[in-house]
């Protein structure tokens, strides 16, 4: 890890190149900083990697700083993107910086700068140095939220030499269901709760969703929504709706401008920012015409006109519109070997989801949405959008299917209480008036 330094800070010029942010205080991955540290024990620490994790780590953040008064938080992460969405959570007196790597020496300069008297990994950030380095600084250290795909843990058991130590490092573990529990044991994890996904506990902001549903009542046509779509997705998807427009009779056809098929509302949301530039230039390579999120101002534009367009939602923090104005989601990373993306905040959001084959990111949660009613499986991308079709165009399923999806959503809430309750407990606070 030492020796790969050099090909990091490559890595991040090269990404600064395209996402600023990860040209940002770049020293702080290797445990330089250049402000004094709080007193040691002021700080809670919280690590949350990429975008996902940060978001909800929102509200375990939000309810520990009822638990634990005068509580100062120090965050950090390892994506831009995840770093844009965490400063949202900061107060005064609060830390933001970088995840530092993983050799030995950054993670001793971070912990012997920031000593705090507890760390928090969100979901699946259990690094070798940085367990080892905090067992020897006696920092507690926890994960929480924790997940272990089965693919995961096949990569795991190959370097169980490193993998199987840093579990055991490990203070407390708090993991979303039985199976990620049963996956870490293996690991040598000593799972200490078996919570549920604090995803569900996290509030869609209720501004942006009735702006979004404001916006889709003020329309004719309905609305599908790629959300959080891949690499590779999106070609797929332009690709299925040029053959499927070819196949709309002249007729039906709007001045000499390629009809979208069957006559939907069709917005992507790609997952990576970096990416939206890109995605646009695949809409104008498969024909179709292109009205991008940041050049709306009073909405999108009028589904009246002449012209079909597609939509791209080139904004970040704004997933709540885009769920107030679709009537139903693809779901992104699920209909190529990717794993998936999040399905709760769509379901929290009363939007059904179309998912593909591929959910191993989040086993559970798919198959108790689809048990719901909240989600329909298919085996193709192509099925997706026929059923995605058949669902927009039947109003007594699509109202069923959103009532199941805030009634799912609903239903496994709680996660949240029950980690702050054990959080609290491990630094021993015991009540709200408890001083941490």
């Amino acid at each position: 890890m030492w020796l790969a330094q050099p090909f990091l800070r490559a890595k991040l010029k090269r990404r600064a190149s395209t996402e600023p942010g990860y040209g940002i205080q770049v020293e702080e991955r290797f445990g330089c900083y250049s402000f004094p540290a709080a007193p040691p024990g002021e700080l809670v620490w919280v690590h949350a990697v990429s975008l996902g994790e940060t978001r909800a780590a929102a509200q375990l953040v939000s309810r520990l700083r009822l638990r634990l008064p005068g509580m100062r938080l120090l965050l950090t992460h390892g994506t831009a993107t995840g770093r844009e969405e965490g400063a949202r959570l900061l107060q005064a007196g609060d830390v933001q910086v970088w995840q530092p790597w993983d050799s030995a020496g950054a993670v001793s300069r971070f912990l012997t700068h920031f000593q705090p008297r507890i760390g928090i990994l969100i979901e699946t950030e259990v690094w070798p140095n940085l367990a080892f380095g905090c067992a020897k600084a006696k920092v507690p250290l926890v994960l929480a939220n924790a997940r272990l795909s089965e693919k995961s843990l096949h990569q795991s058991l190959r370097l169980a030499y490193l993998a199987k130590p840093a579990y055991l490092a490990l203070q407390g573990i708090w993991a979303q269901t039985d199976a990620d529990a049963r996956r870490i044991e293996q690991l040598g994890g000593h799972v200490t709760g078996v919570f549920g996904n604090l995803k569900f506990d996290a509030t869609p902001d209720a501004g942006l969703l009735v702006q979004g549903r404001q916006w889709r009542q003020a329309r004719t046509r309905p609305v599908v929504m790629f959300a959080s779509s891949r690499e590779g997705e999106e070609a797929l998807f332009l690709k299925l709706l040029e053959e499927k427009s070819a196949k709309v009779p002249v007729s039906a056809k709007q001045l000499d401008i390629k009809n979208i098929a069957f006559d939907i509302q069709w917005l992507i949301v790609p997952r990576h920012p970096q990416r939206f530039d890109e995605v646009a230039a695949l809409v104008a390579q498969h024909g179709f015409k292109l009205s991008r999120r940041s050049a709306w101002r009073d909405g999108p534009p009028d589904d009246a006109t002449a012209a079909p367009t597609l939509w791209l939602g080139d904004s970040l923090g704004e997933m709540a519109i885009y769920f107030g104005l679709a009537d139903v989601v693809l779901l992104g990373g699920s209909f190529e070997k990717l794993g998936g993306q999040n399905l709760i905040e769509a379901a929290a959001c009363g939007c059904p989801v179309v998912m593909g084959p591929h959910t191993f990111n989040f086993v559970e949660a798919a198959e108790l949405a689809r048990a719901a009613g909240a989600a329909l499986r298919v085996a193709s991308l192509d099925e997706g959008i026929d059923q995605a079709v058949a669902l927009v165009n039947d109003a007594s399923a699509l109202a069923t299917a959103r009532r199941s999806a805030l009634e799912f959503a609903a239903a496994h809430q709680g996660a949240t209480d029950q980690l702050v309750d054990a959080i609290a407990a491990m630094l021993g606070v015991k009540n709200l008036s408890s001083p941490i």
